[in-house]
């Protein structure tokens, strides 16, 4: 396990007790006490401020696609990767006790998990009603008392604020997964030759010249890289300056990698490095069954 992570003693997530990042936080650092931020930003800053030593902030839904924007996060924080988590996320439709399934109008969750069951707001002919957060919108249930409003969120959510499943696993898909990332003020990087996979993850800007991008990435593929996710965006509110999130299947002291970064780096303008670090055993078994 990686020394910051099996020495951290808080670890910062966003949302409200029993949200999703709770539980995330639970999982992969059960040794930690896990801290309720009310945004992304806020838990990235107790990080840095020192508050807590860790933050895991979920990025990707298996449904949903991207959820926090870490390619703005993480370089503006100056924050490092050390590793990440996946976690299957079973939604629940949580009530008043002995309030009756057929009697909900209403339903509350944050807005990714409310496109996580589609098919049971459409089948009940629901209201939905979008929330901060899955916590957040347990909590205010319970609070407003009215057996006719419902809230999609986790299990340990419902338990918290005393509410009780009155449909389990409403999500539409049984693939239904959330990537976290688990980061750090200090970079650790992974060893090489670590058993099981290392993942490198970085942002650059390619250089103003044709076919910069193409050039920029033709490393990976004459160096037999797996390039695993490739996102652009806007800097600074502008349609010309365009930054990349990548993510690679490596170290980058091996040598077919080291090759492939020297080739991107000639063509981009700027590279930074966000993190080496283990790749979780869910991605392993994710490629290996794709393979």
């Amino acid at each position: 396990m990686n020394s910051l992570i099996a020495k951290a003693r808080r670890v910062a997530f966003q949302g409200e007790p029993g949200a999703f990042g709770n539980q995330a936080a639970r999982e992969s650092l059960p040794h930690a006490e896990a801290v309720a931020k009310e945004t992304f930003e806020d838990a990235v800053e107790a990080v840095r401020s020192g508050e807590s030593d860790l933050a895991i902030i979920p990025v990707e839904n298996s449904l949903h696609g991207r959820i926090a924007d870490i390619h703005h996060l993480l370089p503006e924080a100056g924050l490092h990767i050390v590793g990440e988590h996946f976690v299957r996320i079973n939604l629940q439709l949580l009530g008043l006790k002995g309030a009756p399934l057929a009697g909900v109008r209403t339903i509350v969750s944050q807005g990714p998990a409310l496109g996580q069951c589609r098919r049971l707001i459409r089948e009940m002919k629901l209201h939905a009603q979008e929330w901060h957060d899955t916590a957040g919108a347990a909590r205010h249930v319970a609070e407003l008392g009215d057996p006719s409003v419902a809230a999609v969120a986790s299990r340990l959510a419902g338990e918290l604020y005393g509410l009780e499943v009155l449909k389990a696993d409403v999500e539409d898909a049984a693939h239904n997964m959330t990537r976290f990332l688990i980061m750090a003020r200090e970079a650790e990087t992974a060893p090489r030759g670590a058993a099981g996979l290392t993942v490198t993850s970085l942002v650059f800007r390619v250089r103003n010249v044709p076919a910069a991008l193409y050039k920029a990435l033709g490393g990976f593929a004459t160096n037999g890289i797996n390039m695993t996710k490739l996102e652009s965006y806007q800097l600074g509110g502008t349609f010309t300056a365009t930054q990349f999130y990548l993510e690679i299947d490596g170290h980058p002291e091996e040598r077919n990698v080291r090759l492939a970064l020297e080739e991107l780096q000639f063509f981009s303008s700027h590279v930074q490095v966000l993190g080496v670090y283990p790749g979780h055993p869910f991605r392993v078994a994710a490629q290996a069954a794709a393979a």
